[in-house]
């Protein structure tokens, strides 16, 4: 392949992947029998099992790299997802999920000391309000509740993220954190006992989710990242919630509110100019 072109395919493809994990969630979740527990378990399961192949091939041992405490954040996110997409739009899922993720790892620079000003501070309030605004009771709001999980499920994506930077090697800390996450997706399905449900249609979506969107997603990822600064990859992942929004629209014939696209505007914007004045 011209390598000219290599790093930007990976980077396309991988954006796509993340984008269509929300797509595959939400209409696995409205248009099939499938329910929440019964789709993180096999997203999980086959995440790890495709990892698994991919670091055998390589000579890596499957469980040598990640952690326990990056596993039960990786669940977390996962379950959290999923429980969220019952009743959130792709869109608004995308959105809510990408906005808590980098409000977290912001929130944990700021913390351990990190300074913040000028345009920086700026396009942080901006996110913030563009996220309250989302978020506000109103006709055009999301159902609270889901809202609340999602949210959950990208700070638990975000600790994930600070967790990973000291991990050691991408691939094999993803397929580590797959691997064991499955003990907790277990768990789930014991305490789902007697109400879960699937079909074939529901099952095969979360099989993408988990082999395709998620475990192949994450390798070709780290593929490129060697090849771009933090700060490109930072902002290269704000296409991510624009990507599921038109794949709302497009695919699932998901409507795109006023409310809706003040909001993306504000959060992404807002994120944008924060992340640039980083670099």
């Amino acid at each position: 392949m011209n390598q000219s072109l290599h790093v930007p395919l990976l980077v396309i493809f991988a954006m796509l992947a993340f984008a269509g994990n929300s797509l595959l969630c939400r209409v696995a979740l409205r248009d099939t029998a499938i329910d929440a527990a019964t789709f993180t378990a096999i997203r999980l399961a086959s995440g790890a099992l495709l990892l698994v192949l991919l670091l055998r091939r390589r000579g890596v041992t499957p469980t040598a790299g990640g952690s326990w405490p990056m596993a039960a954040m990786l669940f977390a996110y996962a379950a959290l997802f999923s429980f969220a997409y019952r009743d959130l739009t792709a869109a608004t899922g995308a959105l809510l999920l990408f906005g808590a993720v980098q409000l977290t790892m912001m929130g944990w620079g700021l913390s351990r000391g990190e300074r913040i000003g000028g345009l920086r501070l700026v396009g942080l309030l901006i996110a913030v309000v563009g996220l309250i605004g989302l978020l506000i009771p109103g006709l055009a709001a999301p159902p609270p509740f889901a809202a609340a999980l999602m949210l959950g499920a990208g700070i638990a994506w975000g600790v994930y993220s600070l967790l990973g930077r000291s991990a050691g090697e991408p691939i094999a800390a993803t397929g580590g954190n797959f691997v064991r996450s499955v003990a907790f997706a277990a768990v789930l399905m014991l305490a789902a006992a007697g109400h879960e449900t699937t079909d074939r249609l529901g099952a095969f979506y979360a099989v993408l989710s988990g082999a395709i969107t998620s475990g192949l997603g994450y390798v070709l990822w780290y593929a490129a990242l060697p090849a771009l600064s933090a700060t490109s990859a930072a902002t290269i992942q704000l296409s991510v919630p624009a990507i599921a929004a038109l794949g709302g629209v497009v695919l699932l014939a998901e409507p795109i509110t006023a409310r809706l696209v003040l909001a993306s505007a504000a959060i992404l914007g807002g994120i944008a100019l924060t992340i640039q004045r980083k670099g």
